[in-house]
């Protein structure tokens, strides 16, 4: 175990350096540069080269890779060309409202999902089933701006229940019934998203599973239905939903880009497009590289749950 922990680790480690290389190279020529966002507009052309030449960007690309990448050896991710603050000072702030809007937005979608993709298993064909595919197919197919700009338009302007957006309301002190309020619509957005394809694919899985042997030798032994289901079916239908949630992982560093934007959520996903806009390549290279990593050791910790759901795997 402990080797193929390390195997699949060290196998990352190109995947990283990969996608940084990527990025940056993305970020290199794409039009403008830093200097032009990090002094005013209305700075003369001299002003502005000086900018650029205190930041590196004058050199060439392979130069300003190998600077960027010298700092990430030694765990260091520089400051910002923009904010003119550490990076890490920046993510660490951003990083707590991203985590609590993913982390309860993933509870939720579990505690919906699970159930009601059990259910319409188990009554297959049925009128259950047939809302819950209903449903489900219509919450895959709604995309996730125009649901956001929905509930704006239902709860905010012809309502007046939450704000449209922020994380706060400005000019007042932080109390949970005003965060909740902020939070409320967000956290709908990305619950009902995941929910929809999540139910599926635990349905789909619960088929399968409901039409092994041992299931049907379960309820010959006499088995109550209810253990047969939770205790059997389930631990092994939870295969879909195991890798679902490995990839979520990630999210954790990449945000929800367009839901944090909508809702002018102060996360890491508004900071990443709010620092790709103004060509803050250290912030971006940062939340890439924290993905990255984030995207390995969920596929990691995936793989070793799939060993604890189902002890017939072998990794």
């Amino acid at each position: 175990m402990g080797a193929y922990v390390v195997r699949r680790l060290l196998q990352g480690i190109p995947l990283i350096f990969g996608i940084t290389f990527v990025c940056f190279m993305m970020l290199y020529f794409a039009p403008g540069d830093a200097a032009e966002f990090a002094i005013s507009s209305r700075a003369s052309e001299l002003e502005i080269q000086r900018v650029r030449e205190s930041l590196g960007l004058d050199l060439p690309w392979y130069q300003q890779y190998g600077k960027l990448l010298g700092q990430w050896v030694q765990l260091d991710f520089g400051d910002s060309w923009i904010q003119k603050r550490p990076v890490t000072e920046i993510i660490i702030n951003r990083a707590p409202r991203t985590m609590i809007l993913l982390g309860l937005s993933i509870v939720f979608s579990l505690l919906i999902a699970i159930p009601i993709g059990i259910l319409a298993a188990v009554k297959q064909y049925s009128w259950v089933d047939n809302v819950v595919t209903v449903v489900a197919f219509v919450g895959i197919s709604i995309p996730s701006f125009w649901l956001a700009i929905m509930l704006i338009l239902a709860f905010s302007i012809q309502l007046g229940w939450l704000p449209t957006g922020g994380t706060g309301t400005i000019g007042q002190d932080f109390t949970l019934i005003d965060g909740l309020k902020h939070l409320a619509m967000p956290l709908a957005v990305l619950t009902l998203i995941r929910t929809a394809s999540w139910m599926r694919y635990l349905r789909s899985s619960m088929l399968e599973v409901l039409r092994q042997d041992y299931i049907r030798t379960a309820y010959a032994k006499g088995l109550k239905a209810r253990v047969v289901l939770l205790r059997h079916a389930l631990r092994n239908a939870l295969t879909p939903i195991i890798t679902l949630l490995g990839l979520s992982l990630p999210d954790i560093f990449a945000g929800a880009i367009i839901t944090e934007q909508i809702f002018n959520w102060q996360g890491l996903g508004q900071l990443a497009v709010s620092s790709a806009l103004r060509r803050d390549t250290p912030v971006v290279m940062a939340l890439v590289i924290l993905t990255g990593i984030a995207i390995v050791v969920g596929n990691l910790l995936a793989d070793l749950c799939y060993r604890l759901v189902d002890p017939r795997i072998r990794l």
